[in-house]
C-alpha cells in the first residue's frame, strides 16, 4: 500500500535571490532560495576570471626552474 503525503510541497514559482536582489523564478520545494553565486555573477560565465598569485607561486616556479624574465624588442 502506498504512503500518502510523503512528498514535499512543490512551488512552481519560487523566487531566487542573490545579494538581496530577485534574479529569477524557478520550481522548487522551497518558496524562496537565497544563493551566493549564480551564472550572472560567476567569473566563469561573466568572463572576469583573474589569476591571483597570493603566495608568490609564479616567482617560486621561476626560481625553481631558473627561468629569467625577458623582454622582447619590438
Amino acid at each position: 500500500m502506498a504512503k500518502k503525503n510523503i512528498h514535499p510541497a512543490w512551488y512552481k514559482e519560487s523566487k531566487v535571490y542573490c545579494d538581496g536582489k530577485h534574479i529569477m523564478t524557478v520550481g522548487s520545494t522551497k518558496p524562496e532560495l537565497h544563493v551566493d553565486i549564480w551564472s550572472g555573477n560567476h567569473p566563469f560565465f561573466t568572463g572576469s576570471q583573474k589569476i591571483i598569485d597570493t603566495e608568490g607561486r609564479v616567482e617560486r616556479f621561476m626560481r625553481k626552474y631558473k627561468i629569467q624574465e625577458y623582454t622582447t624588442d619590438e
